[in-house]
């Protein structure tokens, strides 16, 4: 069976603790001759952590990749809209039948630039989750982003999105209120605009739930996200009716960054810190701002219609095998 990223992790989990501990017996130590006997332990705490997260992350297989970007601390989408924009204001409901919590919009200013900001936002405690459905958006959602992506056009908004989902919403009620329709809507509506869009798959990004709100100029990829069409359990159960073979799925499903820019899925792939983006939340938000910029200024020298055409072409392209 599969492990899940508490059990994949635990030795380096412990390695941390140990060395949280020592550290805080340091910092209570009034003796200097014990205070450097600590301070070597701790030094070699560290070292045996780098090492393990050297040896860990340097050989992640796809399942891994999975895992960690399920990391109960990676950060979410409202993490990078604190940590990169300013003034952001939160705009709620779909005017049509109610508010969706997992996903988050709104205006916001980025490098002192006006721009629309959505993403995916997924909770850490289990009261948070059922909240944003564990990132799963109904209807509601994707049309709240469809309003969003309209109020970008008319104020000539660039759109930045954060995509980190397993997939939408699969309830009955979800279907009944037209999830498919929504998804297509909003694809459709992004393919319509003709400001700047960047894309950042920060996490999961699964099925429909995330191509809803990634149909951008260019779709960047943190490197040990993972982009596929079903999550692997949900693939297994399908294949095998054996969810717990989700490790032989992601195998099969080439999901991995790696093989999204391979096919040309993606534009970039984000370097994260070492063991991972929910190690220093600092440090990857800086290479998300990074290639973003980057991507965001070449496209806003382009006019609004070469922006639009620049969009169809990039995804016209997609498995155009014969070139």
């Amino acid at each position: 069976m599969a492990k899940d990223h508490n059990e994949w992790e635990r030795p380096l989990r412990e390695l941390e603790e140990n060395l949280q501990k020592l550290r805080e017996l340091a910092k209570k130590e009034q003796d200097s001759d014990k205070r450097s006997s600590l301070s070597d332990r701790i030094q070699d705490f560290e070292a045996r952590r780098d090492r393990y997260i050297d040896v860990m992350y340097s050989n992640l297989g796809p399942w891994e990749k999975v895992l960690v970007a399920r990391a109960q601390k990676r950060p979410y989408t409202l993490d990078y809209i604190q940590a990169l924009f300013n003034d952001f204001v939160e705009l709620e409901g779909d005017r049509r039948f109610g508010a969706d919590h997992a996903i988050v919009g709104g205006p916001a200013t980025y490098d002192g630039r006006p721009v629309m900001v959505v993403g995916h936002q997924k909770g850490r405690n289990i009261q948070d989750r059922q909240y944003r459905n564990f990132g799963m958006a109904k209807p509601e959602g994707y049309r709240k982003a469809i309003r969003l992506f309209e109020m970008a056009e008319r104020f000539r908004l660039p759109v930045i999105t954060f995509v980190d989902t397993p997939a939408a919403d699969p309830g009955v009620e979800s279907e009944s209120r037209g999830i498919s329709e929504a998804i297509a809507a909003s694809m459709l509506k992004m393919f319509e605009l003709t400001v700047p869009t960047v894309s950042v798959i920060i996490g999961e990004g699964g099925s429909g739930g995330a191509i809803g709100i990634a149909t951008s100029n260019r779709v960047l990829m943190l490197e040990h996200s993972v982009y596929s069409v079903i999550p692997p359990e949900g693939c297994a159960a399908i294949l095998w009716r054996m969810p717990e073979r989700g490790a032989d799925a992601a195998k099969a499903l080439k999901l991995t960054a790696q093989s999204a820019l391979e096919y040309g899925l993606i534009d970039e792939i984000i370097t994260e810190p070492k063991g991972g983006a929910h190690r220093d939340l600092v440090e990857v938000s800086q290479a998300v701002k990074a290639s973003v910029d980057r991507h965001l200024e070449a496209l806003l020298t382009l006019s609004p219609t070469a922006v639009k055409t620049d969009r169809y072409d990039k995804f016209r392209a997609m498995g155009n095998v014969l070139g």
